[in-house]
């Protein structure tokens, strides 16, 4: 996948809010949840998510997707990773 279909069908599917994010290399991020549904593409490196115990690691063109309230963990990995990411919050603008 890449940007541009991604980023369409974000806008199609109702994302209020669209990101760039970069994580530096071994980028941790310990146990936290989101207010809001999250859809992202990760467009270089890898990003692991660990969901009720369960580790699953995106690569790049690879695309994930977290409902709101889902409590997870993340890790980048040695290379770091570049997300594309969407945030469809449940009130807009988010307060």
């Amino acid at each position: 996948m890449t940007r541009e279909p991604f980023e369409a069908g974000l806008r199609a599917d109702g994302f209020q809010e669209i990101v760039e994010r970069s994580l530096e290399p071994d980028y941790a991020l310990g146990l936290h949840t989101h207010a809001w549904e999250v859809r992202a593409l990760v467009e270089a490196g890898d990003l692991t998510l660990i969901v009720d115990g369960v580790p699953t690691t995106y690569r790049a063109g690879e695309v994930f997707a977290l409902a709101p309230d889902i409590a997870h963990e993340e890790f980048a990995g040695a290379q770091g990773a570049a997300l594309y990411v969407g945030r469809r919050h449940r009130m807009w603008p988010p307060g």
